[in-house]
């Protein structure tokens, strides 16, 4: 019964972790769909190079509006993984290390 609990509460926190994971993803999708597309001026895709200067205020500013959200979901994916998966292998493979006696 015990070990079924612990299973069954391991299942659900990498749940959650993997929802976390996918929301950034998805909020990274959107900002990047709305900047390249959706808010793309007609005469250009991608950067907008020499065409930021013919564009209005506002439409510039709505870009840059969903770029720092991209950037924004890009770090903080970027925290996450650091803090829930990186950071706990390095220490594992130190902690590995220092107790083998290699040096």
């Amino acid at each position: 019964m015990a070990g079924t609990r612990r299973s069954l509460v391991g299942w659900i926190w990498l749940l959650i972790h993997a929802a976390i994971i996918i929301n950034f993803l998805v909020q990274m999708g959107y900002a990047a769909y709305m900047v390249f597309v959706v808010w793309a001026p007609e005469q250009t895709s991608g950067p907008l190079w020499e065409v930021a200067r013919e564009i209005p205020f506002e439409h510039m500013v709505t870009r840059r509006l969903y770029a720092l959200e991209f950037w924004v979901a890009t770090v903080g994916l970027s925290v996450y993984l650091a803090l829930t998966e990186i950071g706990p292998r390095l220490r594992r493979e130190r902690a590995a290390g220092a107790g083998s006696g290699d040096s």
